[in-house]
């Protein structure tokens, strides 16, 4: 069995202590083991700040862009090997770690272009010179420069190549080093992603440290300088964000959290066209791809009230086509969930939702299933719910099932599906499908206050368009609200949380000359 080890300071150093089991989601049997206990995290930390810092703000956003090029190309070398990595520990369907992998590498190798394009700059300037007195002889001028400190990456269990590796894209382009730690259930992906970076030898010393296992005391050691970026539930969350350390040094706080993303069906369109035909695609993927476990997959279908019973059903069926079972099976869609905890979090949330929705297929009850032991594998089956009452459904709205299951709600009006959806308390996407420009413009403004991203499929779209799940390095990823109140990614947007604005002030032909040793954004 595999012994999953930290990258601390320049060395991979084991855990002492109980160790936790890392397993097949489908057959249950244990494939690594970790632990970060006696990991010295103050010098992890000490060293993060004292070699990796320096050594990345002394390079240029170019040198940065080839580190990330170099992590990206290493990824794409071992793709099938981190592929087979994603079956045995987190219930990956071979597409599934596609999504995954390639999701990573294509996002590494995005902020490497960008980079690229930055040259040899080493600090972003924001927006034009702002003349302050009678002329411009007194301007001031925002400057975006390194933060002197560590960033501390805390990754949720659904995305352990992406979601490191896209934290670790925009972190490296700011000239930031980072401690990364994934969720340690499905943590060999990971682990294994990690040392491909470090034996590729493109990171300088200290700006890379892995941590396999718990954090032990590493965010007693935050201060004012550091940044820390998570992503997973809101209860965590709320707790990391009310660390003492946290709030006593401010140290920078980005949360991407939950969130009922909804997708919703214009009234014109009809069934056989080929807004629907992307409709009904975009909503069964985004249920069953990583069997539901994304933080941008649909949780609620807005339908027009006199459509949705048929609508539903014609989602129903394709659902119950879906063949669930062990993702080394080959005609395999959809494994299992990725650990215990987590099927049994997923059936206690469908009993929930079944308070207030009827369903039209799947449930609680685990059906047939392909190249699976009985009565082993953390298998659930994809589930679509009606909601008796799309005004009283609260626990709809209110609890994200994470997982293979979505409800629909019928609607009246363009204002009904801002109400509902507003619901929700914010979200990270949402979808609309219409060759309505009216009706999407109107769903448009009334959805944006309350996500992070809006994806508008139509019929001239249709052949080009990309699912809502799909998180793009170009745009920002994130949400308000439930769904964290933080940004991520977005080109240069990304790099900010890791760099200090500073507004300068001063003799403007001055003010123009440090100006022109940055790249302005």
């Amino acid at each position: 069995m595999i012994t999953l080890s930290s990258y601390i300071a320049d060395q991979w150093v084991k855990g002492t202590g109980k160790t936790t089991l890392l397993l097949n989601s489908s057959t249950e049997a244990a494939v690594a083991e970790a632990s970060s206990e006696g990991v010295d995290f103050v010098r992890a930390v000490n060293h993060a700040r004292a070699a990796g810092g320096p050594a990345l703000r002394a390079l240029s956003f170019a040198d940065r862009g080839a580190i990330l090029k170099n992590m990206s190309d290493v990824m794409v070398a071992h793709r099938d090997e981190l592929l087979n990595l994603a079956m045995d520990n987190g219930g990956n369907t071979r597409s599934d770690g596609k999504f995954d992998v390639d999701g990573a590498s294509a996002t590494l190798s995005a902020y490497a272009e960008l980079c690229k394009g930055l040259g040899d700059a080493r600090y972003l300037v924001d927006g034009e010179a702002i003349t302050l007195g009678r002329s411009s002889r007194l301007t001031g001028q925002h400057v975006l420069v390194s933060r002197h400190g560590v960033a501390v990456h805390i990754n949720a269990f659904n995305f352990p190549s992406w979601g490191m590796a896209e934290k670790a894209a925009c972190c490296i382009a700011a000239g930031m080093p980072f401690i990364t730690k994934p969720a340690t259930a499905t943590a060999l992906v990971a682990w294994r992603v990690m040392q491909l970076w470090i034996e590729s030898g493109a990171l300088p010393a200290g700006s890379a440290q892995f941590v396999a296992g718990g954090v032990g005391n590493l965010l007693d050691l935050m201060g004012p300088q550091d940044v820390l970026a998570f992503t997973g539930s809101s209860d965590t969350a709320v707790k990391l964000r009310g660390h003492q350390r946290v709030l006593s040094k401010g140290v920078h706080v980005n949360v991407e959290a939950d969130s009922l993303n909804v997708a919703v069906a214009g009234p014109d369109v009809e069934q056989g066209t080929p807004v629907y035909d992307l409709f009904l695609k975009d909503v069964v993927k985004e249920m069953t791809q990583k069997t539901g476990q994304k933080c941008t997959a649909i949780r609620r279908i807005l339908i027009p009230k006199e459509k949705a019973q048929a609508f539903a059903e014609d989602l129903a069926d394709r659902l119950s086509h879906t063949k669930v079972g062990n993702p080394a099976v080959d005609d395999v869609t959809m494994g299992p969930v990725s650990t215990a905890q987590q099927k049994k979090d997923v059936l206690a949330g469908m009993q929930r939702l079944m308070g207030v929705a009827k369903v039209l297929t799947g449930g609680t009850d685990v059906g047939k299933l392909l190249g699976a032991e009985a009565g082993k594998g953390f298998f659930v089956m994809p589930t679509l719910l009606m909601a008796n009452d799309s005004n009283n459904a609260g626990a709809v709205h209110e609890h994200e099932v994470f997982g293979p299951v979505a409800t629909v709600l019928a609607y009246d009006t363009s204002e009904q599906v801002g109400v509902l959806a507003a619901r929700g308390e914010g979200g990270l996407v949402a979808s609309v499908y219409s060759d309505d420009k009216q009706f999407s413009q109107d769903v448009f403004f009334a959805l944006a206050p309350h996500h992070g991203r809006v994806v508008v499929g139509s019929e001239k779209s249709a052949g080009q368009a990309i699912p809502p799940g799909t998180v793009m390095p170009s745009l920002v990823h994130g949400g308000p609200g439930r769904a964290g109140g933080g940004e991520e990614l977005g080109g240069t947007r990304g790099m900010m949380l890791y760099m200090q604005r500073t507004a300068l002030q001063g003799f403007g032909p001055w003010v123009e000359s440090v100006a022109s040793g940055g790249k302005r954004v």
